[in-house]
């Protein structure tokens, strides 16, 4: 129960945070009024008749509308481990010290209004945009960063990679997201950002150029204006979920659990 519990609850998730949610809801409203139109309700004969015509090629309908985000899921799927649905593996301590490296880094470029885009690969491996960098191959460092996003400085305005807490390259081109319903306020550097988001799992951090505010981009949304313990927070939460006793189905566990014991996980 637990299990299928995970699963429904990743679905409705991945799909709210995309744009098929109102896809969804159309399907959903279709199925209702295939339902009332049936003879046992309204006995409305060709209105059933038509919706169920419909509905035989449902399937290749809805293959077709949510190819996007079935690319994406199974592209996520068949990049990942199964050891990932009961924790993450990784260096936690190299992780760690990429995390509060980048944490100070953004707050000093924050503080000098220094346009910033950091990503932080996880179980999708960004390979082929890596190459559309400069390979770094560098311990996360800073001075470094702010080295890197230097206006002068021939990276400075692509992408960052950090992979398995180390700089992997610079300067990387990232996809722009597809999404209608950004914000115009937002520029090329935050629409970047979650792109990247959207097409992997991928931690995305963006600093401002115009403002200097610190945004985190995950699955597609973008939390804006974070003060600096809402900005560690995230990074933890999400690049050292062992912090958190686990990921997953084992988190999951421990949430059931904690409602017997009045505590909460995650």
């Amino acid at each position: 129960m637990a299990l299928v519990a995970f699963l429904i609850y990743k679905l409705i998730r991945f799909l709210s945070r995309t744009g098929s949610a109102r896809v969804m809801r159309g399907i959903i409203i279709l199925l209702v009024a295939l339902w009332l139109s049936g003879p046992n309700v309204l006995n409305l004969n060709v209105v059933n008749f038509l919706l169920g015509k419909t509905m035989e090629f449902g399937v290749l309908v809805v293959v077709i509308l949510f190819q996007p985000e079935l690319r994406r899921l199974l592209e996520r799927v068949g990049s990942g481990k199964l050891a990932d649905l009961f924790g993450r593996a990784g260096d936690s301590k190299e992780m760690e010290l990429a995390i509060n490296q980048t944490i100070a880094a953004c707050e000093e470029m924050s503080a000098t209004r220094t346009g910033a885009l950091i990503i932080f690969e996880r179980d999708v491996k960004l390979d082929d945009t890596v190459k559309t960098g400069t390979t770094i191959n560098a311990d996360v460092q800073s001075e470094l960063l702010k080295n890197i996003f230097y206006p002068k400085t021939p990276l400075h305005d692509g992408a960052v990679i950090i992979r398995n807490g180390r700089i992997e390259a610079a300067g990387c081109i990232l996809p722009n997201s597809s999404n209608p319903n950004i914000s115009k306020e937002l520029g090329t550097r935050h629409r970047a950002g979650i792109g990247m988001s959207e097409v992997s799992d991928a931690v995305v951090v963006v600093v401002s150029e115009e403002t200097g505010s610190i945004s985190v981009a995950v699955d597609g949304m973008l939390k804006r204006h974070l003060a600096h313990d809402t900005f560690e927070k995230i990074l933890r939460n999400e690049l050292l979920p062992e912090e958190q006793g686990g990921s997953g189905v084992s988190r999951l566990a421990r949430r059931v659990k904690g409602k017997n014991n009045g505590k909460k996980a995650d």
